[in-house]
């Protein structure tokens, strides 16, 4: 059943803003603002645009079975039973000769991919560790790595706090729009906010202090920051003498990072440095929102513990206006339950890519915290924002690869361009052409799609029924109601999991016949259905609870904050957060390299082919400073290749006073609609950020493989820009 004037959580990107969805027909007509005045400045372009996206010509509407090679962009058209039966028969061959563990899942948590923990509760039944995300580099690492801490990823009490830090994040009206309109409201009432960050953004020029530090020294900045609490004793001392462990192990560590040395790491002056440690550490409630940015360097597992520690040092955690501990639910089942982590065997737990050599966010630690998690939140898996129980991407692609340390043969790709989400493309390319079976669940063509075996086209948000509970990360229930239709031959990925399941041996494990049944299953605990959610609330949020600890303690080995982390001890790394050195600048490469610049009009490698978007953002373009461009001669609007050892990338030339000098920003995530049938992949190796950066040792954090996208050596050169890239692509 579907409403003809419905809620509606937008999933065009990772922050899930509650709108309004018409329909006429049986069609989404339009998306508009909310009609609550406190939720009606939470849209962007991206939104109002969702009727084009949904209602595209070039739509996957039919399931697609390949009749070329492998890339060569042939189909036929096939039913979905026909489509179920052939990808089931051909999966149980591959588990057969090479054992589930050959099986491996790229999944997106937005785009179509709304499974409910499905596709896990697939695999866990099958036999399969190998499931990765996107959230390996953005958000989902960042929750894991919090759990290192204190048990769990907290949320900003932006409603109340008196200081936002933000490291290289940089919300505006159109991009992360709700936490824009959050920071702005603060703002309003007088809350002071310290933007960390290489280039004058838009929130540093109106920041009250901006730190221009080096890109890749978030750590190191950190690590001052704290020399300056602990030295002026500006530290809850109650809260660190009763609640954690390791203090006196931290201040030395601490020690040997005096200002003079960070100043020399970071680039910025020593007395800066101290007054944005003061002003952080004196508000009466402060917050270091969720970044991007720290979650994609060499020491990025050091960064984000730091992070949460000076959260816990300075009284922030779990109180108005720092950073709360939200917990699931309780009226709520949990996807970390659905998803049945507990009936993989330890055996294929172990088998996990990652699981011995960056074993930070795979089933290693989540075994680990087990005890500690279910005596704290009640269930011994916590898998917060998807990002707690993943292998390890890089590990993935490269046994795809090369059979080694065992072979990966078929490849499932859900809601996620694989191709281009994750670094070294050519390693990808390699890996996704070594295999027997790769299907994809997309609503458009994209360059992953097109190395697909299988083709089977997704629904949309105004297409289905949904309750979005933030991943886990906070207890807020936010409805979204079907708004539109679906074509006849489109599935949910729910839908794919639940009915890929009735070729298997566990049907029975997937009761529910549809996503209202499960929704209906899910509220149970508060003695609900769907349909009685829907018609008495549009959003319910938990009261919170502060300092919860007093009751249960943290969700650690020690039932404290764990500044000196046993985790990392025990697995035999550091406890300790330190700050690593990228790979080093040269004569040949004299350039910082900062990946993972989003614009505005586009989430992701997405919306490239949506003209009223496209034409806010025809091309995309490389920053680079006035004094760099002079240098090198060029000027702007100019094509230029950046290159580095690795790969090269071709955009335009911006020529932008902002950027920081000897940096370069290259953006993420662009490939190019238009130009299938004329460039293999539709051009996905023209214009992709993950061409540029190995994931070789040297360049990976040590505990979580993370690749280190912020500040890698490159060059810059001025070329003829390619004959076939329009600059109004949609005319």
């Amino acid at each position: 059943m579907s409403a003809a004037n419905s809620y509606s959580v937008c999933s065009i990107c990772d922050i899930g803003c509650q709108l309004r969805s018409e329909a006429k027909d049986g069609k989404v007509q339009r998306v508009i603002a909310h009609d609550n005045p406190l939720l009606a400045k939470n849209i962007c372009y991206k939104g109002v645009a969702a009727p084009s996206i949904h209602n595209h010509p070039d739509r996957l509407r039919s399931p697609l079975k390949r009749v070329g090679a492998r890339g060569d962009d042939q189909w036929e058209e096939i039913s979905y039973e026909q489509a179920l039966q052939e990808i089931a028969e051909k999966l149980k061959s591959i588990i057969g000769r090479f054992g589930p563990e050959s099986f491996a899942v790229s999944t997106s948590g937005w785009n179509t991919q709304v499974t409910y923990g499905a596709d896990r509760r697939f695999m866990n039944l099958l036999g399969s560790p190998n499931w990765i995300s996107g959230v390996a580099l953005c958000a989902g690492n960042t929750a894991a790595v919090n759990k290192l801490t204190y048990g769990w990823f907290p949320m900003g009490d932006f409603s109340n706090t008196q200081c936002i830090v933000l490291f290289g994040h940089n919300p505006k009206k159109h991009s992360w729009t709700p936490i824009y309109n959050q920071i702005e409201a603060a703002r309003a009432r007088g809350a002071k906010v310290i933007v960390l960050d290489p280039r004058v953004s838009e929130q540093a020029e109106v920041a009250d202090l901006h730190l221009r530090l080096r890109a890749g020294t978030d750590a190191a900045m950190c690590l001052g920051w704290l020399k300056v609490i602990f030295d002026e004793e500006l530290y809850d001392k109650a809260f660190v003498r009763d609640w954690c462990t390791g203090f006196d192990e931290l201040k030395a560590r601490v020690d040997e990072y005096p200002l003079e040395r960070v100043e020399a790491i970071t680039g910025v002056d020593r007395t800066l440095i101290a007054e944005a440690a003061r002003v952080y550490a004196g508000a009466d409630g402060a917050i270091i929102p969720w970044t991007p940015i720290t979650d994609m360097q060499i020491s990025s597992t050091s960064a984000i513990r730091l992070h949460s520690i000076l959260r816990a040092v300075t009284g922030n955690l779990d109180v108005v206006g720092g950073e709360l501990l939200g917990g699931f639910h309780q009226g709520y089942i949990p996807e970390s339950e659905l998803a049945l982590h507990e009936v993989l065997p330890l055996e294929q737990k172990k088998k996990q890519l990652g699981y011995e050599s960056h074993p930070v966010y795979t089933y290693r630690v989540a075994e680990m915290l087990k005890e500690p998690t279910e005596r704290v939140w009640g269930y011994p898996y916590a898998d917060l924002v998807m990002g707690c129980h993943m292998a390890n991407p890089s590990e993935v692609f490269r046994a795809m690869a090369t059979e080694r340390p065992y072979p990966i043969k078929a490849f499932f790709a859900l809601g996620n361009n694989a191709l281009m989400s994750y670094p070294n493309q050519h390693q990808i390319l390699k890996a996704m052409m070594n295999q027997e079976l790769i299907v994809a669940h997309e609503i458009f063509m994209t360059p992953t799609a097109m190395l697909a075996d299988y083709v089977l086209p997704g629904d949309v948000f105004t297409e289905r029924n949904h309750l979005a509970d933030s991943w886990s990360w906070s207890p807020r229930l936010t409805l979204s109601q079907k708004t539109a239709e679906p074509a006849e031959g489109v599935s949910s990925s729910y839908d794919f999991w639940k009915d890929l399941a009735q070729h298997f041996d566990f049907s029975d494990q997937f009761p529910w016949a549809s996503i209202e049944d499960l929704l209906d299953h899910r509220l149970s605990r508060s003695g609900r259905t769907f349909k009685e959610f829907s018609d008495t609330a549009f959003m319910e949020v938990q009261p919170p609870e502060f300092r919860k600890y007093r009751k249960t303690g943290f969700a650690t080995p020690s039932g404290k904050v764990e500044l000196a982390s046993s985790i990392l001890a025990d697995l035999g790394f550091d406890p300790l957060p330190y700050f690593r050195e990228g790979p080093a600048l040269s004569k040949d490469y004299p350039y910082a390299v900062f990946s993972g610049v989003r614009e505005d009009p586009f989430f992701q490698t997405g919306q490239r082919n949506i003209p009223e978007l496209r034409a806010r953002c025809p091309l995309p373009q490389i920053f680079i400073h006035p004094e760099d461009a002079e240098r090198e001669g060029l000027h702007d609007g100019d094509w230029v290749a950046l290159e580095t050892a690795y790969g090269e990338v071709r955009a335009e030339l911006a020529i932008k006073s902002g950027m920081k000098e000897g940096h370069l920003r290259v953006p993420h995530g662009w490939w190019y609609p238009e130009l299938r049938g004329q460039e293999a992949l539709s051009g996905a190796f023209i214009s992709s950020d993950a061409v540029l950066c190995s994931d070789d040792d040297e360049f990976l954090d040590l505990e979580q493989g993370i690749p280190h996208f912020k500040g890698y050596p490159g060059r810059v050169k001025k070329i003829e820009k390619p004959h076939n890239l329009s600059a109004k692509p949609y005319e």
